[in-house]
């Protein structure tokens, strides 16, 4: 269940849920990946990167705690 809970986290976003819903109106299926093969250590916490996109382009990268209480934008 952590997996699931690291995307419904992002999915929960203010501006990933504007983008998502734009998408959707235009055709297009919103996509989520959860990177379980590049874990990031920070400031003694592990995040998860997960992956934003649409129509095979990604449009934002999210860094999230397995737990889910950690969220950050990757820049």
């Amino acid at each position: 269940m952590p997996l699931r809970r690291a995307v419904t986290r992002i999915e929960m976003l203010p501006e990933v849920r504007a983008w998502a819903r734009d998408r959707i109106e235009k055709g297009v299926k919103p996509q989520y990946a959860v990177r379980l093969d590049e874990p990031v250590r920070e400031a003694g916490k592990c995040y998860w990167p997960v992956e934003v996109g649409a129509g095979g382009k990604l449009w934002r990268r999210y860094l999230v705690t397995p737990d889910g209480r950690y969220v950050r934008l990757k820049e």
